[in-house]
């Protein structure tokens, strides 16, 4: 989910090249506000069953 997110920061936000760090980080926080004033949520587009059968090699089964 992180990632994601990451990926939404960078599209809605880091898609220019900024030389101060402090705007950077001005920009993050105005971004980061938005998202939660606006409750963003993951739509996700298949059940946590299949991503486990489509990723298996990302997430190794657990031996119990």
């Amino acid at each position: 989910m992180a990632e994601i997110e990451f990926n939404v920061l960078t599209g809605q936000c880091l898609n220019r090249r900024i030389d101060d760090i402090e705007v950077v980080r001005k920009e993050v926080l105005a971004w980061q506000e938005f998202r939660n004033n606006r409750n963003a949520r993951v739509n996700w587009q298949f059940t946590a069953k299949a991503a486990r059968i489509k990723l298996s090699r990302l997430y190794p089964a657990l031996e119990s």
